[in-house]
């Protein structure tokens, strides 16, 4: 497998698991709390990082490939 697919399933797991993390958050009943919630939040934030990273590498990787001598339009 490229290093391309290693990153998509190291990005999918880690937003599984900060996804997982702010739910058991609100599950729980520790998101009452300020630390809670702030958890909630940076859980948000990375899973939100990681997503756009994957539809970056999804987009990436579904653009047909370019000519090597082609020149971009002007």
């Amino acid at each position: 497998m490229s290093d391309r697919g290693y990153l998509f399933l190291f990005s999918v797991v880690v937003i599984i698991v900060s996804l997982a993390a702010a739910v058991w958050q609100i599950v729980s009943g520790a998101a009452a709390s300020l630390d809670g919630l702030f958890l909630i939040l940076v859980c948000g934030l990375v899973a939100l990082a990681f997503a756009l990273y994957v539809k970056f590498l999804l987009r990436t990787s579904l653009e047909p490939d370019k000519p090597a001598g082609a020149k971009g339009k002007k």
